[in-house]
């Protein structure tokens, strides 16, 4: 009989957690920086990278059910899904650093052609690991309330990477560049990011098990388990919004890194930046920077207010920004198990979203003096977002419990490898859309930033077109038919089928 229902220790939770702490290093610097650093750092247009961009993270998608696939019938001591982040974690360290190495002297044709190279290498590479990892959370326990609280603990692991991420990496970007360039800052901090995932994949590996196994009675079949899957409508809604969801993230960061640096006035960056201690006169030519740890990464401007052009002020307020509303998810994530088990997780979710859609549509309003204001929204919007972030992965779970329920069968990795499709498509669309609707529609050249029709562009995109996607997604979850409810209900017939099942 399977131990299904277990209830897991806090070493495990923090163990499992570990993991995606190191996928965040990838994933949040790609969906934050990963835009402007081809288009500002390595050289690129506006159009190769997108282009770039979308084909490296197409190929991520369909890459995801390939894995799924060979998850699900991968039979080791390990189990099925924990192989896979132990001999995927080198090669992905290995391959975070090329990816963010600018090669000197080479064409433009070369330079795209490796751009192309190291970003589908470490997209694969993503796949092979984070999709079974993924579903690792499905098979550890078959207790609703323990999965709520194993990704509460995954996504405050989560939210801690990118809050490390957003907060310094352009500012360690810049303390590294300086005496080099920014291309050497860039390969300095991967190569740190790079180091700190690979130990975080080994705890991962070392403390976790999986529990749930497929019926006894089951027989491999690709083609007899995509038929339920299709016929899954849960995961049909769960697929589309996961789709929406995750063209918010990479479009928004793109959008809102344009929107602080282009559009926010940096006179009032800097007067917000001077009340926290972090600003100081410009240094002469050649004269070495104070000591101090905030020095040391890069969170003191030294600027006159007259003149910020050329300053760090729009990375440093970027960054704070960044932590502020990453601190806050931290804390609010908390309290998703008690919001889950009190109201359900579709009922949260929806609020969540919704509320999330109307702070985002206020980013528009915001002159470009108010910084107040941007921080406000930044702190409104991730107090009504943090609770949705580890529900939605449960769901997911539910998901795969429901094909059980309905067909007795069960293919974890199979839901998480096509959740996971549209959410490497859904990132794929949203970098590039950001890129293509500010060509098109707002005539953005990547030389000329501050043209009124691209800061116009930038402000739109933040505000209204982020705003209607994340819309979007509370409608979907309004649609998706597992409630509380009918969650414990499943659960609790499928623990009985359980107690049932011999295994060898």
């Amino acid at each position: 009989m399977q131990d299904a229902s277990k209830k897991l220790s806090f070493l495990e939770k923090s163990g499992y957690s570990c993991a995606d702490a190191a996928a965040n290093f990838v994933f949040m610097t790609m969906i934050l920086f990963q835009t402007n650093f081809y288009t500002d750092v390595f050289g690129l247009t506006a159009g190769a990278a997108g282009t770039i961009l979308i084909v490296a993270r197409l190929w991520d998608a369909f890459a995801d059910p390939i894995v799924g696939v060979l998850a699900d019938r991968t039979n080791t001591r390990w189990g099925k899904f924990r192989p896979w982040v132990l001999f995927s974690a080198l090669p992905w360290c290995v391959v975070m650093i090329l990816a963010y190495t600018t090669p000197k002297g080479w064409s433009m044709g070369a330079m795209i052609a490796y751009a192309a190279i190291t970003n589908i290498l470490l997209m694969s590479i993503y796949s092979m690991n984070n999709m079974p990892y993924s579903a690792l959370g499905g098979v550890m326990t078959g207790d609703i309330t323990e999965r709520a609280k194993l990704n509460s603990f995954r996504f405050i692991s989560v939210n801690a990477a990118q809050f490390i991420v957003g907060g310094l990496t352009l500012p360690l970007v810049a303390k590294f560049a300086v005496g080099h360039d920014a291309q050497y800052g860039w390969r300095m901090v991967m190569t740190i990011w790079a180091v700190l995932c690979f130990v975080l994949f080994m705890i991962t590996f070392f403390s976790t098990k999986e529990r749930i196994q497929p019926p006894p009675q089951q027989k491999s079949d690709f083609m007899q388990d995509f038929a339920g899957l299709i016929k899954n409508s849960p995961w049909v809604v769960m697929f589309a919004m996961t789709l929406v969801h995750f063209c918010i993230l990479s479009f928004r960061g793109g959008a809102l890194y344009n929107y602080y640096h282009h559009y926010a006035d940096k006179a009032a960056m800097f007067d917000w930046v001077q009340k926290l201690g972090l600003t100081a006169p410009p240094l002469a030519p050649g004269a070495p920077k104070p000591g101090g740890i905030l020095e040391w990464l890069g969170y003191i401007v030294h600027a006159d207010r007259s003149n910020l052009a050329n300053s760090s002020v729009a990375d440093v307020f970027n960054s704070i920004i960044n932590m502020i509303g990453t601190g806050v998810t931290i804390i609010v994530l908390l309290m998703s198990p008690v919001l889950a088990v009190k109201f359900g997780k579709k009922a949260v979710a929806v609020c969540g979203f919704g509320l999330a859609a109307l702070g985002t549509f206020a980013f528009y309003l915001l002159g470009p003096t108010n910084v107040n204001g941007m921080v406000a929204l930044t702190i409104l919007i991730a107090i009504c977002y943090a609770p949705t972030i580890p529900l939605i992965w449960a769901i997911y779970a539910d998901v795969a419990d429901y094909s059980e329920w309905k067909t007795g069968r069960r293919f974890t990795g199979i839901v998480f490898a096509t959740i996971c499709f549209a959410l490497k498509t859904g990132l794929a669309l949203g970098s590039s859309s950001f890129l293509w609707i500010m060509a098109g529609f707002f005539n953005y050249d990547t030389k000329l930033p501050d043209a009124p029709e691209a800061i116009h562009g930038f402000r739109v995109a933040s505000g209204i077109v982020v705003g209607l996607l994340f819309a979007i997604c509370c409608v979907l979850l309004m649609i998706y038919k597992l409630n509380k409810r009918l969650t414990i209900q499943m659960a609790d017939e499928l623990a009985e089928r359980r107690k049932q099942f011999k295994y060898a």
